[in-house]
């Protein structure tokens, strides 16, 4: 059993961080290997903060439809609802790193705003 949501999610965020490690790459792909496909294929592949949250929400929908579907006296069943609370939490991770990073951005954009006040700029 694998949590592809997780792998796929790790990928995007390598993408959108730049991150160069390619053992955790191949490691990520090998465990999604046979499963790059609809939300998981996006995720793995997103480029923006943006596009990890919806393609997650989206992975999220289809873990739930698969719980659903999945009789409750499955083996599986008690790993997929566990999984579900892996992304879930995982999902909030990335709304806090989204968050975070925009109250970056408007911190320097009132940085700005400072030394221009302090420091016109004759046009």
């Amino acid at each position: 059993m694998s949590c592809y949501e997780i792998e796929a999610l790790r990928l995007g965020l390598m993408n959108v961080l730049g991150t160069e490690d390619d053992h955790a790459r191949q490691h990520a792909k090998q465990e999604l290997e046979g499963h790059m496909t609809g939300p998981i294929e996006a995720l793995a592949n997103a480029g923006t903060l943006t596009a990890i949250e919806r393609h997650l929400d989206a992975a999220l929908v289809d873990l739930e439809e698969e719980i659903a579907r999945t009789d409750s006296d499955d083996p599986e069943y008690d790993y997929l609802r566990g999984r579900l609370v892996a992304v879930r939490d995982a999902e909030r991770a990335v709304q806090r790193l989204t968050t975070q990073g925009e109250d970056v951005l408007a911190g320097l954009g009132e940085a700005h705003d400072v030394l221009h006040e302090a420091f016109p700029v004759d046009e």
